[in-house]
């Protein structure tokens, strides 16, 4: 299970979000919005910032920098790509 590190959570709340471990096995983190499901989000098969932050910062930080790069189109508010970018990222 993967374990939500506390930023995290706090970029989930900068958005209005409320996140919890997800439910399904795939997945890292559900999302919900006042109180009701919204999507679950994180591939558990990928890295994501807090966790590659742990070992190497600057090596999260590249990352970082192209995966935003490469998703500029998903940066819709309010759709699952926004939240990912945003909450993992």
């Amino acid at each position: 299970m993967y374990k939500i590190l506390p930023y995290s959570y706090k970029m989930a709340e900068d958005l209005g979000y409320s996140i919890y471990p997800s439910k399904n096995p795939k997945k890292k983190i559900d999302v919900y919005n006042n109180g009701k499901f919204k999507f679950s989000i994180g591939n558990i098969g990928y890295g994501d910032f807090p966790t590659y932050a742990k070992h190497d910062m600057e090596y999260a930080l590249e990352r970082l920098r192209l995966l935003h790069l490469r998703n500029q189109k998903n940066n819709v508010v309010g759709t699952r790509g926004h939240a990912t970018l945003n909450i993992l990222w």
